[in-house]
């Protein structure tokens, strides 16, 4: 079983920064591709950035392309996801997720059924 516990979303100004907090515990983090998605009000859960276990790589959604970076801290078991010039359309809950489905090979997924685990969400809203 993984638990992944989000933390460091806020009410922020646009063009102001957050960074977000994904710590998990159960099973072998290091061994996971982790990613983050968010949801806005009526809309679907879409992917915004995801970060290989095996060699770093990085993935992002077009639209937080060169504002936001992912990053990932295996001896804290954290995953980060710091946003840059916000804009009020990245308001959302926040979701961390974890897939441990991991095995030579495997691709890092943009698509949210891929991942198995997932936080409880964490709020980010952008004021214009």
């Amino acid at each position: 079983q993984v638990q992944l516990v989000e933390s460091g979303g806020g009410l922020v100004q646009a063009g102001g920064s957050l960074r977000l907090s994904c710590a998990a515990s159960g099973r072998t983090f290091s061994r996971y591709h982790m990613g983050w998605f968010r949801q806005a009000p009526g809309k679907e859960r879409e992917f915004v950035s995801a970060i290989s276990w095996s060699d770093g790589r990085t993935y992002y959604a077009d639209s937080v392309q060169g504002r936001f970076a992912i990053s990932r801290d295996n001896a804290k078991n954290t995953v980060y996801l710091q946003m840059n010039s916000l804009k009020p359309e990245d308001t959302a809950v926040y979701y961390c997720a974890a897939d441990t489905g991991v095995g030579p090979g495997r691709m890092v997924s943009r698509t949210k059924y891929d991942y198995d685990y997932w936080g409880q969400g964490t709020q980010v809203t952008v004021s214009s």
